[in-house]
C-alpha cells in the first residue's frame, strides 16, 4: 500500500480524536469546575485546578494561590486540594496531621461533612447542569412549530417544486381539517398513503389545493453517528425513494422493509439534489429504550424521518427551553439504568455498552455532521458522564459519598487503612468495566 492510500484514514483517525478529545476536555473542564467552585464557596481551597493528566504543557497560579493547568493526557481531570495526598483526594497525613485547626478547616477532610458532601456532588450535579443548559439553548435556537401549520423552508424531494411555498398556511389534507401541529403526524396516518395527496392551503390571502408528494417520505432529516447509514455515505437531504427495487412512498414503508430485512443487506435507491443513486448497507440489531423503561430490539439503519418541509417556528421561553432540557437529562439517565439493569439480566445484549474507541468514533461522527449536532453529542456525553460519577464505586464521586453517609449515620469516617483497601477495590472495579467496554468496542459488531 502506498502512503497516498493512507492519508484519508490517517486524516480521519486524526479528526476522530481531535474531536473526542475536545467533547471529553469540555466535560471535564465543566466537571471539575463543579467540584472546585463550590469547594470554594464551602471555605475548601484549591491547590490545582487540571485539565488532564502527566506532564503540565501550560499553567498558571491565580490570586487565590490555585494552579491552572492543561497536562499532556486529555482523558480527564483533578482538582487537587489542600491536604490531599493527590489526584483521587486522599489525605496526606504527615501534612494534614502538621496543620493547626484553621488550616484544616481549609483542606477537604477537614471541612464539615456537609461542605465535603456539597464538593463531592457537585462535579456530577454540573455535568447534569451543562446538559440541560445545551438542550435548552438548542431548543430555543431551533425553536418549535407554532400554530397553525405553516410552511417555513422547503426541504428537497423530488415532485415537491412549485406545489409548496414558505409561507403557505396548511388548511385541510384531503378535504380534512389541519390539526393543531403536535397533532399532525397521527393525522396523516389516519390517510391513505399514496404518492401525492391534495393540500388545500392559503397563499397570500387566497386559499386554493395543490397536490404534495406524501409528507412524510423516506426523506433523511438525520443521520445517526457510526449507523448503518452513515457508514454507507447517506447524508441529511437525501430522500431514500426505494428500497431493493421496492418504491418509498412514506417513512413507515422504509421503517417496515429494515424491520423484515432479518439483517440482510439491502440497496438503497437515493435521491439527492436531482440525482439518483444507489447505497447498499446492512442494518444494525439495536436495543432501543422504551418510554415505559423497557426495551425493544430492532433492526436499524440509524436516520430519522420528517415532513417534506419545516414548519414556522417561534422561540419558547426560558422556561420551557430549560424543562425541556430538564425532559432530555432525565430520559438519558432513566434510559441509562433500565439499560444497565437489562443488560445484568441478559435481557439486551452487553455490547451495548461502549468504551473510549466507540465513543471517540461517535464524537468524530457527530462533529462530521455540524456544529450542533457535536454539541448535541457534548451535552449527551455530559449527561452519561455525570450519571457514571455517581456509582457508588470508590474512587468516583459517587463512592466517595457513600462514604460520607457512613461518616453521617456512624459518628466517624472509615479509617484510612479502610480507605485504602476500598479505593483500591474501586480502582479495581473502575479498570474491569473500562477493559470490558474497550472489549466490546473491539469485538462486538
Amino acid at each position: 500500500m502506498e502512503l497516498t492510500e493512507l492519508i484519508p484514514t490517517f486524516g480521519n483517525t486524526l479528526y476522530t480524536i481531535g474531536a473526542f478529545v475536545v467533547a471529553l476536555s469540555i466535560i471535564v473542564a465543566v466537571h471539575e469546575y463543579g467540584h472546585y467552585i463550590v469547594g470554594r464557596w464551602c471555605g475548601i481551597r484549591a491547590e490545582v485546578f487540571s485539565v488532564g493528566f502527566g506532564p503540565v504543557l501550560w499553567s498558571r497560579t491565580d490570586k487565590r494561590g490555585t494552579q491552572w493547568q492543561i497536562a499532556a493526557l486529555p482523558f480527564g481531570g483533578f482538582v487537587k486540594f489542600l491536604g490531599d495526598a493527590g489526584a483521587a483526594s486522599d489525605k496526606a497525613s504527615d501534612a494534614y496531621d502538621a496543620m493547626d485547626e484553621e488550616t484544616r478547616r481549609h483542606t477537604m477532610h477537614g471541612a464539615p461533612l456537609w461542605a465535603r458532601m456539597l464538593t463531592v456532588a457537585a462535579g456530577p450535579v454540573f455535568n447534569f447542569i451543562l446538559s440541560i443548559v445545551v438542550f435548552g439553548a438548542i431548543i430555543m435556537a431551533t425553536g418549535v412549530a407554532s400554530d397553525p401549520l405553516t410552511v417555513g423552508d422547503l426541504r428537497p424531494a423530488p415532485g415537491l417544486q412549485g406545489q409548496l411555498q414558505p409561507g403557505d398556511e396548511i388548511l385541510a389534507v384531503e378535504g380534512e381539517p389541519t390539526p393543531p401541529v403536535a397533532e399532525f403526524r397521527d393525522f396523516i396516518d389516519t390517510l391513505p398513503v399514496q404518492p401525492e395527496l391534495d393540500f388545500t392551503i392559503r397563499r397570500d390571502g387566497q386559499e386554493m389545493t395543490v397536490s404534495v408528494p406524501y409528507p412524510y417520505p423516506g426523506a433523511v432529516v438525520g443521520v445517526t453517528p457510526g449507523s448503518a447509514a452513515s457508514e454507507a455515505g447517506i447524508q441529511e437531504g437525501d430522500v431514500i425513494t426505494a428500497v431493493d427495487g421496492e418504491p418509498i412512498v412514506a417513512f413507515e414503508d422504509l421503517r417496515t422493509a429494515v424491520g423484515e430485512s432479518d439483517g440482510g443487506e439491502m440497496v438503497m435507491t437515493v435521491w439527492r439534489d436531482g440525482e439518483t443513486f444507489e447505497a447498499s448497507l446492512t442494518p444494525k440489531r439495536m436495543d432501543l429504550p422504551l418510554a415505559d423503561g423497557g426495551f425493544e430490539t430492532r433492526w436499524l439503519i440509524g436516520v430519522n424521518g420528517g415532513m417534506i418541509f419545516e414548519p414556522m417556528t417561534e422561540t419558547p421561553g426560558l422556561g420551557q427551553s430549560l424543562l425541556y432540557g430538564v425532559n432530555q437529562t432525565v430520559f438519558i439517565v432513566k434510559s441509562s439504568v433500565s439499560g444497565l439493569y437489562h443488560m445484568a439480566v441478559g435481557a439486551i445484549s452487553s455490547c451495548n455498552l461502549r468504551g473510549p474507541i466507540g465513543i471517540a468514533q461517535t464524537s468524530g461522527e457527530a462533529a462530521s455532521q455540524g456544529i450542533e449536532t457535536f454539541i448535541w453529542f457534548i451535552a449527551v456525553l455530559s449527561t452519561a458522564v455525570g450519571f457514571l460519577n455517581l456509582f457508588p464505586i470508590p474512587v468516583l464521586d459517587g463512592g466517595h459519598l457513600v462514604f460520607h453517609v457512613y461518616e453521617a449515620a456512624i459518628g466517624r469516617p472509615p479509617s484510612d487503612r479502610a480507605l485504602r483497601v476500598l479505593m483500591s477495590v474501586g480502582l479495581f472495579m473502575l479498570l474491569s468495566l473500562m477493559a470490558f467496554a474497550l472489549s466490546n468496542d473491539l469485538f462486538c459488531p
